[in-house]
């Protein structure tokens, strides 16, 4: 019998081997956002995992309505220049950049009553973009065509309403393909209701699915870097900047600005977009910056170079540029981005200036600007009227005021410190107040 049972269990190995060979491991994960740099991050992260896990074929769930341009190319390159078959699962939109990368697949399924195309350049208001930006679009969506084997002329169509195919796209409007308008013309295998019809229709019949996990710390990466939160990231560095050169030593608006700086810089790097020269610039700017403060009076070129630099610092750090190698970059990125770090600045300014006004006046944080009045039943002695008799007086600013410095009454050095705000040296200012030995000056 044991004789029996070892050879009937040497036949079946090879079989056992067979059906272990021919199952298929399927690496499957979804795009179902905005194209962004959240969604870029899913995407290199879902790649290198399934190159990790050996995978057979992946699978893509894609419902999105568009997004950022240079987040989309991303996500093209990754699918066409990917050693595993990519399959795009279409439930209900690839819409914009939704299509160019459903379009990078190596075989497109869709889900009943989907739609693909309309992939017109547009901005955050919804109006089109001039045609430099359509034309590396219809460059983008033509090439990625031809490298899949689809016709040029219909993902063009896609974008711009000019384009004339007979029986296909002659409305004046950019083209948009229902299923089984996609299927007619190629741009999909098949109306599949999931994920398993779709492997049966391409033959995969033994099979396992890997789902992309996603963890707590790929999240708060992928929330870091969203355009809004980077944009509040460069206010708080900006603001605690300001607010940090109104007051005296080291204090909690600079804490508030390195750790903004930390969060804004620490997942671009992660995602490869931030590298060291970029991040090295930023922190030179921040020493120019206080050298002009601190050391050099005045504001002149070592200021100007430092705001250059952060400015520099923050925009490329957002640009998927390979060192000072910009030739792969979309058109229009860096003025993109730019805009973005611009906008935050120009918000962050005026309103830490309105903030600081209204903190250094309110009761609440009267800590924050001198308030105290030192009166004679308190001890304190004539030194104290003296300085009080310059009260109203008109004078200049020695020193910049930030808020503490030195002003000149009568050929008279004087510690002073400003009402609020920041005062220019050689600023023409008014003594309305003494406190705890120090006149207190505002500007005229």
């Amino acid at each position: 019998m044991k004789i029996i049972f070892f050879f009937l269990l040497l036949v079946s190995l090879p079989f056992f081997a067979i059906s272990q060979s021919a199952q298929k491991l399927v690496y499957h994960f979804s795009i179902d956002e905005e194209i962004a740099p959240p969604a870029s991050l899913r995407v290199e992260k879902a790649m290198e995992e399934a190159k990790e896990i050996d995978a057979d074929l992946i699978v893509v769930h894609i419902n999105t309505f568009g997004g950022t341009l240079d987040d989309a190319d991303k996500i093209r390159t990754a699918f066409l220049q990917s050693d595993i078959p990519v399959y795009a699962y279409i439930n209900n939109n690839a819409a914009s950049a939704g299509a160019l990368i459903s379009i990078a697949c190596d075989s497109i399924y869709m889900h009943s009553g989907s739609s693909i195309g309309a992939a017109t350049v547009v901005d955050m208001a919804g109006e089109v973009q001039p045609d430099k930006y359509q034309s590396y679009m219809r460059s983008l969506m033509r090439t990625t065509a031809e490298a899949r084997g689809r016709r040029p002329d219909i993902a063009q169509a896609m974008v711009d309403p000019d384009i004339h195919i007979n029986g296909i796209s002659d409305s004046g409007k950019v083209l948009t393909f229902t299923t089984s308008e996609a299927i007619e013309y190629g741009y999909c295998e098949a109306e599949v209701d999931n994920v398993k019809t779709l492997l049966n229709h391409a033959g995969v019949k033994e099979y396992i699915i890997h789902e992309q996990r996603y963890s707590f710390i790929d999240k708060l990466i992928g929330f870091l870097v969203t355009p809004i939160v980077s944009g509040i990231l460069i206010m708080l560095i900006i603001g605690g900047i300001y607010f940090e050169l109104q007051q005296p030593g080291i204090g909690f608006p600079l804490i508030l600005a390195l750790s903004a700086a930390a969060l804004y810089f620490a997942p671009l790097y992660l995602d490869g977009l931030a590298t060291y020269w970029e991040i090295i610039i930023f922190i030179i700017g921040l020493v120019l910056i206080a050298i002009e403060i601190f050391v050099i009076p005045g504001f002149g070129v070592a200021g100007i170079s430092g705001i250059v630099c952060v400015v520099v610092g923050l925009v490329f750090s957002m640009v998927g540029n390979v060192g000072f190698d910009f030739s792969g970059i979309p058109a229009g990125i860096v003025s993109n981005r730019l805009m973005v770090v611009m906008l935050a600045i120009a918000i962050s300014l005026p309103l830490s200036i309105w903030l600081g006004k209204k903190l250094f006046e309110s009761t609440l944080f009267g800590g924050l600007a001198l308030s105290t009045t030192e009166k004679t039943s308190e001890g304190f002695t004539v030194a104290a009227d003296q300085m009080q008799m310059l009260i109203g007086k008109e004078c200049k600013a020695a020193t910049i005021l930030r808020p503490a410095g030195k002003v000149v009454i009568e050929g008279r050095t004087y510690d002073a410190v400003s009402q609020y705000g920041f005062i220019e040296k050689g600023q023409s200012v008014q003594v309305i107040d003494y406190v705890n030995g120090s006149l207190v000056v505002k500007e005229l």
